[in-house]
């Protein structure tokens, strides 16, 4: 049985990283660590979501 979706493959990490982008615009003074924090749990982030984030966006 296919997996249905309500929204296409990786729209969801396209949405968390504008989210994101916007957190660390608003919010200069928290660290990356506690927004990424913010956008994985508000977007349903599965683990390996979250470990993308992380890799490519915390130490930036």
């Amino acid at each position: 049985m296919p997996k249905s979706t309500i929204h296409p493959p990786g729209d969801k990490l396209q949405k968390a990283l504008r989210e994101f982008s916007e957190l660390l615009l608003k919010h200069p003074e928290k660290s990356r660590s506690q927004l990424l924090q913010k956008v994985e749990v508000q977007f349903d982030l599965s683990p390996k979501e979250c470990d993308f984030f992380k890799r490519n966006l915390e130490q930036v």
